[in-house]
């Protein structure tokens, strides 16, 4: 099964490396532009930290490297910096467009079944219909 793995490009990467901190204390981190790649994956992908391919290193170095970073507002500041050569630095808008649902959120007790509702079921006459309208024309 072959994966597509997001990489940061050499310009993206050139953009990127300025605004990331300098300030390294204790053991020197591990290659900056690999685990960031790693970051983006996950979070473009939607998939769990710990499926974070081993291109990337370990999951647990792209997880923590994220984790103490959004701590220390880097993430936020490198949004700003960006967006900052944009049009506006005022608003900033991050689309999401998927929600992670729990595997038993499809139906409720008894599975999905096509009911009725009760007015229906009865013969009530609906109060508006579009196709009502337009046999009227």
């Amino acid at each position: 099964m072959s994966r597509k793995l997001f990489w940061l490009s050499d310009k993206q990467w050139a953009r990127v490396e300025p605004h990331l901190p300098t300030d390294v204390r204790g053991v020197e981190r591990v290659n900056d532009r690999r685990v960031i790649s790693g970051i983006v994956h996950v979070l473009k992908s939607g998939c769990r930290w710990c499926d974070c391919p081993e291109a990337y290193g370990s999951y647990t170095t792209v997880y923590n490297r994220f984790v103490r970073w959004a701590r220390r507002g880097i993430w936020e500041n490198l949004f700003r910096e960006m967006a900052g050569n944009g049009r506006s630095a005022d608003t900033q808008m991050i689309d999401s467009t998927h929600v992670k649902a729990h595997r038993s959120a499809s139906g409720g007790k008894g599975g999905s079944r096509n009911r009725l509702s009760a007015a229906h079921a009865a013969g009530a006459t609906r109060r508006f219909t579009h196709l009502q309208m337009l046999k009227g024309a």
